[in-house]
């Protein structure tokens, strides 16, 4: 007698397939991991774990701070192109930006929160008023624009697919706060150039630091920051472009932002070199040396390769010749430099100051240097930082479709139609 058993159906477990997205997530996820853990440890035991000292208390988080508020110009730069100057075509490039400032303004609170050495007091400069203090108005500053830029990122956040579907009377209500764009972008500007023009005051008041106490600081970080923040909105959405299908980019656009960006360029390449030359016609004892340093020591090649040659030079050649601008490789390149060259730039300014100072005491040379290396702690919580700025992004992209400019040509046809339209009585 036969016993027939029953037929066992293979299972087939079909395993997650690898694409450059999931690769690029889990990569980016990796780095997050490691720089929440450096995070968590320097929040345990404290500063003692970096490399930096009395003598250097701002080092690479600082400069991941400046560069990340840098960065996020061009959200309060295009916003109040579109706003308030009326240019409508550049909406689609300013929400980008919006989008974009807020991941910036986040990554320099996650940063100063690491620096500061006691995060759990980060709430005392709103209770305790310094009015005298920039470093005071500077918090201030980043708290309430930060308010703003949550206001403006509101109807972004609302195109969430998922939002619109489970909770549609929430995401109306958060794509209604566009009616308040105009206004919001008037107290972005206003907050945001204050902050901007705060951050390089803030170096040109300490008066201890010669090659610092300079009044022009304050508007040579406005100038690069509002370079710095076009050019990487015009980089972001160019990239997003040829990764993914979620991005639409309108290359006429770009071209055009790209165009002011030279411009911009021109005018922060002249007042760098005015505020680094004009100081070569005196001797002042830690201004010269500092001069000195930054021009012919460590960080010379940072300053003249850098920040003036690649950072300036170059993609004002590339951005304001029309053949060499209009080819996306060559603009993409031109705007990977501009970003490049305003991180040196705020590298070189926070380091020439620190590495000179002036000692006071008897028996001691006036003159004395330090030297500051960033620890593989400040390494890790650094790019853990960036790694979250840049899933962020990611996930905007793809999820909120903050790289879109297919509006524009939405628009264009509607006003066409309008147009079209025959009017009574001709």
């Amino acid at each position: 007698m036969k016993i027939k058993l029953p037929k066992i159906r293979s299972l087939k477990i079909r395993l997650p397939q690898f694409t450059l997205w999931t690769g690029w997530i889990l990569g980016l996820a990796i780095f997050l991991t490691a720089g929440a853990t450096a995070g968590v440890m320097v929040l345990w035991k404290g500063l003692s774990l970096t490399n930096l000292t009395d003598l250097v208390p701002w080092g690479l988080w600082i400069t991941i701070d400046l560069s990340s508020i840098a960065i996020s110009a061009g959200a309060f730069s295009l916003c109040a192109v579109v706003y308030l100057l009326g240019l409508k075509r550049f909406e689609p490039v300013a929400r980008t930006a919006t989008f974009i400032g807020l991941i910036g303004y986040t990554m320099a609170v996650l940063t100063l929160l690491l620096d500061i050495g006691r995060p759990d007091r980060f709430w005392h400069s709103m209770i305790y008023w310094n009015e005298h203090s920039l470093l005071w108005e500077v918090t201030m500053c980043v708290t309430l624009y930060l308010g703003v830029l949550i206001l403006e990122a509101l109807p972004i956040f609302a195109r969430f697919e998922w939002l619109r579907s489970h909770l549609p009377k929430l995401a109306e209500k958060m794509s209604q706060a566009h009616r308040l764009a105009p206004y919001l972008a008037i107290a972005g500007l206003v907050l945001s150039m204050l902050h901007q023009s705060s951050l390089g005051a803030l170096y040109g008041v300490l008066k201890a630091r010669p090659l610092w106490y300079r009044p022009d600081i304050s508007v040579l970080f406005i100038i690069s920051a509002i370079a710095a923040g076009m050019a990487l909105t015009v980089l972001a959405s160019m990239v997003s472009a040829r990764l993914t299908k979620n991005a639409n980019v309108d290359n006429n656009l770009l071209d055009r932002v790209a165009y002011i960006i030279g411009w911009v360029l021109v005018v922060y390449l002249y007042f760098r070199f005015w505020d680094a030359l004009a100081m070569t016609y005196t001797y002042e004892p830690g201004r010269t040396e500092g001069l000195q340093l930054l021009t012919g020591g460590v960080l010379s090649f940072n300053f003249w390769i850098g920040e003036i040659l690649l950072g300036a030079v170059v993609p004002i050649l590339l951005l304001l010749n029309k053949k060499t601008r209009s080819l996306p490789l060559w603009r993409m390149l031109a705007m990977i430099l501009v970003v490049g060259g305003v991180v040196a730039y705020r590298w070189d300014t926070n380091l020439s100051g620190l590495l000179i100072y002036l000692s006071y005491l008897p028996g001691e040379p006036a003159m004395a240097y330090a030297a500051y290396h960033p620890s593989l702690i400040e390494f890790l919580a650094g790019g853990g930082i960036v790694s979250y700025g840049l899933l962020a992004f990611s996930l905007g992209v793809r999820y909120l479709k903050v790289v879109d400019h297919n509006v524009v040509k939405v628009h264009e046809v509607e006003a066409k139609v309008i147009e079209a339209i025959p009017v009574p009585g001709d």
